[in-house]
């Protein structure tokens, strides 16, 4: 039996390890994209958008802030066109991090450039499978469905969020008690999920993170 395939897209082929770990766990084969090897999604049942380094504001019509890093402009543009065309072609997506981000900017959304509890969100003592807060998942939704309704646990190395929510997307988590928005879907879509937090760090120890990886792989079909 053909395993099935989804493309993950990445910059630094390191970073991308757990990703595809994770996804061959759920049973799906990786095909691994980059700037540097660039493909389409033709032959591929869905799409993962990794972490990474912050998108360039001018997507959201910003100035840069001071403490930015620095635009990763070819990802960008790489990423912005597979999610445009996974969409279209209605193939599952999932987002995580920096693709959760994209995934609002893409829809008209924007960004906060820097939080003032950045520290609160991101990961400490080196331990990338250990939650560092709880998230609060709505009931009734395509998450709550897959990870539960209600607190869980969850990971994240981030110091920018979700700020003005975009177009036909639905939050589905937030950060407890700050409110950070932890989740996004869109419900038209057969499967269009992003997180800000890192399940491919937890799903050793937390099986409703490895649920987020199955629950994509079944959409793949």
């Amino acid at each position: 039996m053909t395993r099935r395939q989804a493309g993950l897209t990445f910059r630094f082929p390191n970073k991308a390890a757990p990703y595809a770990d994770a996804l061959r766990l759920a049973g799906i084969e990786p095909v691994l994209i980059s700037p540097e090897n660039p493909r389409l999604l033709n032959g591929l049942q869905g799409l993962l958008l990794s972490g990474g380094t912050d998108l360039d504001p001018a997507r959201y019509g910003a100035a840069a802030l001071p403490g930015n890093e620095h635009p990763d402009n070819q990802r960008d543009v790489l990423e912005s066109g597979l999610l445009a065309d996974a969409l279209a072609a209605d193939l599952p997506v999932l987002a995580i991090c920096r693709g959760m981000q994209l995934f609002n900017v893409f829809h008209g959304g924007t960004l906060v450039q820097h939080l003032d509890n950045a520290d609160f969100h991101r990961v400490r003592g080196g331990h990338p499978e250990l939650p560092v807060h709880q998230i609060l998942v709505e009931p009734g939704t395509r998450l709550a469905a897959i990870l539960g309704a209600g607190r869980h646990g969850v990971n994240s190395r981030h110091h920018q969020a979700v700020d003005r929510i975009g177009g036909g997307l639905l939050v589905t988590a937030r950060s407890i008690p700050d409110g950070v928005v932890e989740a996004l879907e869109r419900a038209d879509r057969r499967f269009a999920l992003a997180v800000q937090w890192h399940p491919e760090d937890q799903i050793v120890h937390d099986q409703p993170q490895l649920n987020l990886f199955e629950a994509f792989a079944e959409a793949l079909g």
